[in-house]
């Protein structure tokens, strides 16, 4: 798979170093040029109403403003063009405007507002039941692939509950416990390295569970449930790490599959890295990544018929404003107008059967309320 920025393909860029996306140190961080555009799919939606398995692909801190800039540095494309149904939801969390990701993941997760920084607790500590406990506890395998530690703030909302993102050993342990098909990610100091001296990679090989430590392992298991921790702790960014995620879902796909359905979260969990940090090209590059990964799923559902796929944000990072650029010369220039948050409206993107469902403007704990109706 090749890069987008083409470090080693394009003669006017061979001296970039691909580590300035890990060390955060652009030249010119407002501007990004893609000199490889990818190709993307194009997928037709099945004419059935049965919704067996749900997908839910979420971009961490990918508003319509970064989501504008890729297309526009991709050559005026992306997979996500493939949706016809679209939504607006809303994501403040319950005590502030501008959500943070345990919140705003927790609404996505169990259809509750929260304080921010609560995993899968309602504002004053009651354990609320998210979509893939849902999804567990009616015969159907769950999982999540993501970029990020899988004891951070999305992953922990679908297979934890804590008053707090920071119980990070305790988050692993239930999550650990709680059923999970398919884990992919990174963190394995978490199981690891721990306060409490447990081996938690060690308990659930114990369980049946195959463990992977690398992508080579992941993809060699062949049947079972699967846990892969490729990092101590996140991921490395999207140049340095190739394509793990999309290998991650391929596997998850593969093994997740199964005549009672599943339900599978995907994070592109580094797109808020680069809004963070204020870089156009590490945002570019980890939303290409997240896209890519799209293309795999949507061919893959609509072999299958009866998946339903949604896409959306919890929030949006960086307050991009995309300020000028080409279409035809992929090429864009930004502004940042902060380093946090911002509480701008989000895309939700539907594909498959009962994706009209998903059409209008609601909250984000709605979103989670019409994807439940579907899990049955």
């Amino acid at each position: 798979m090749a890069c987008g920025c083409a470090a080693m393909a394009s003669a006017q860029v061979e001296d970039r170093d691909r580590s300035k996306y890990a060390v955060n140190n652009f030249a010119d961080d407002d501007l990004y040029t893609m000199y490889e555009p990818y190709e993307t799919v194009t997928v037709t939606e099945p004419r059935g109403k049965k919704v067996k398995n749900i997908i839910f692909m979420i971009g961490d801190g990918m508003g319509l403003e970064q989501i504008s800039a890729a297309w526009v540095s991709n050559g005026g494309k992306l997979n996500m063009d493939n949706f016809s149904k679209v939504g607006i939801q809303r994501s403040y969390s319950a005590n502030k405007l501008v959500t943070d990701s345990a919140a705003a993941g927790t609404a996505l997760a169990t259809g509750h507002k929260t304080n921010n920084g609560m995993i899968s607790m309602t504002p004053d500590s009651v354990v609320v039941k998210s979509l893939a406990e849902e999804a567990m506890e009616k015969g159907k395998r769950a999982g999540a692939a993501v970029t990020c530690r899988v004891n951070d703030a999305t992953p922990s909302v679908f297979f934890s509950h804590s008053p707090s993102r920071s119980n990070q050993e305790d988050i692993v342990s239930q999550m650990a416990a709680s059923g999970v098909y398919f884990l992919s990610g990174g963190g394995i100091k978490y199981w690891t390295d721990r306060e409490d001296g447990r081996d938690i990679t060690a308990e659930v090989k114990e369980n049946g569970y195959s463990f992977a430590a690398t992508k080579e392992e992941m993809m060699a298991v062949q049947d079972g449930p699967l846990i892969a921790l490729m990092g101590e702790t996140e991921l490395e960014p999207s140049l340095d790490r190739g394509d793990i995620l999309p290998a991650s879902v391929t596997k998850a796909l593969q093994l997740l599959d199964n005549k009672k359905g599943f339900f599978l979260m995907i994070e592109g969990s580094m797109i808020d890295d680069g809004g963070h940090d204020n870089k156009a090209g590490h945002t570019m590059e980890e939303i290409f990544d997240f896209d890519r990964t799209l293309g795999i799923v949507l061919e893959w559902a609509e072999k299958d018929g009866e998946t339903l796929v949604i896409v959306t944000a919890d929030h949006a990072t960086g307050g991009m404003t995309l300020l000028s650029g080409s279409i035809a010369e992929k090429r864009i220039k930004v502004n940042f107008s902060t380093a946090g948050h911002n509480g701008i409206a989000l895309p939700v993107f539907a594909w498959g059967p009962h994706s009209e469902d998903f059409v209008g403007i609601y909250e984000n704990t709605e979103l989670s309320d019409r994807i439940r109706k579907l899990i049955k």
